[in-house]
């Protein structure tokens, strides 16, 4: 039997990861990096949700998360991947995308999977993993940040920008977090 990930508690902390379908690196491009960043901020500020860690990889996102009292971490998310979809393929519709296969591969994607429309972006699902131990929170937290040192990106965790690990270093990140 399957292994299957779910948010049991709507308000636990969890670490999650959300990936492009394929693994393809679309967020080597600014604009679309900057689509999750605005959207992440929007869950902020309107939806509830509560960023404790996180980074933005060029093909997934990994976060340590959870839900403002009353509101559901799965719809938070479900809504976000909806929005994000939608918005980062219009966003390449609209720049100098040079790598015009990535419509194709997306559109291809959503005639595999009955529930999407014309494209499908993310892969199903976030894996949510609940965080009870406070030893599991620091193993999640250095893996999400040292993630982008050990793909060759950078040296330094903090010097990554779509990262939490400037503020955990004591500087200003792109977004709001609050510290484990």
């Amino acid at each position: 039997m399957a292994f299957k990930y779910n948010v049991t508690d709507q308000n636990d902390l969890y670490f999650i990861t959300t990936t492009v379908v394929g693994w393809i690196d679309v967020f080597t491009r600014k604009e679309l990096a900057q689509v999750i960043i605005d959207s992440l901020k929007f869950c902020q500020h309107h939806k509830g949700l509560v960023i404790y860690a996180w980074c933005l990889m060029p093909s997934h996102l990994h976060m340590i998360v959870s839900a403002e009292e009353g509101k559901k971490l799965s719809d938070i998310i479900r809504d976000f991947k909806k929005f994000t979809s939608k918005r980062i393929v219009s966003t390449i519709k609209e720049i100098n995308e040079s790598r015009d296969w990535l419509l194709d591969k997306f559109s291809f994607a959503a005639t595999v999977h009955s529930k999407s429309d014309e494209y499908k972006f993310w892969q199903d699902g976030f894996h949510p993993i609940a965080l009870y131990s406070n030893e599991f929170k620091d193993q999640k937290l250095e893996y999400i940040h040292n993630n982008p040192v050990e793909a060759g990106i950078v040296h330094e965790p903090e010097h990554y920008i779509n990262s939490s690990a400037i503020n955990y270093s004591g500087g200003l990140g792109l977004l709001d977090v609050v510290f484990l």
